[in-house]
């Protein structure tokens, strides 16, 4: 695996000790509230979505509500708040190296089946002489997930996704599986200067 100029702790309950955690710094405690209201939110209207007009318009809710919702968040909080994966549906959530990085351990852990809760990574990235700091938590395949996203996709749902995703890589995938990540990145402060 490539090394990057950053400092990276993946966080998972089953691989830390009670006594061996750091002590969390807040921008990670407002990244992690952050991913959870993008997650909340966008599982919340893709559920009353499917239970109102089927799953064909859950595949509208993904396409225009995530972007929307995560620019929200976006203009709110300062930082840039989004959605990506190895297996992409949309071209605008790639991820770029160190979330490529990132999403092969969580699908290696969650491959494991060690994984004994949320996994998150936190990473900060040294640029030059500023760090910028990014937050990742992994998007595990749930019952709603498999609706557009399965190995078995209804006919009418599997017309939509090709209509709207020509280029999708994102179906196959089984409960449990890595379906993405959330991710919360800040914009680059100044390095503390060195005494």
């Amino acid at each position: 695996m490539r090394q990057f100029p950053a400092l990276l702790l993946l966080l998972s309950p089953a691989l830390l000790m009670a006594d061996e955690t750091p002590p969390e710094p807040a921008w990670v405690g407002q990244s992690r509230q952050l991913a959870n209201q993008l997650g909340g939110q966008l599982k919340a209207e893709l559920t009353q979505a499917i239970a109102d007009g089927g799953a064909v318009a859950a595949i509208s809710v993904c396409r225009k509500r995530a972007p929307e919702i995560a620019a929200q968040l976006s203009a709110e909080s300062g930082a840039r708040v989004g959605r990506t994966a190895l297996r992409l549906r949309s071209p605008a959530n790639a991820p770029d190296e160190q979330q490529h990085a990132v999403l092969e351990q969580f699908s290696t852990e969650l491959a494991s089946g060690k994984a004994a809760g949320p996994l998150e990574a936190v990473l900060e990235i040294r640029r030059g002489a500023s760090v910028e700091r990014l937050y990742m938590r992994a998007i595990p395949t749930d019952a709603v997930c498999l609706t557009c996203h399965g190995t078995t996709l209804a006919p009418e749902v599997a017309a939509a996704v090709a209509r709207d995703y020509p280029a999708d890589q994102a179906t196959g995938f089984e409960l449990g599986q890595l379906r993405g990540a959330f991710t919360v990145t800040w914009p680059a402060v100044p390095l503390p200067a060195a005494r």
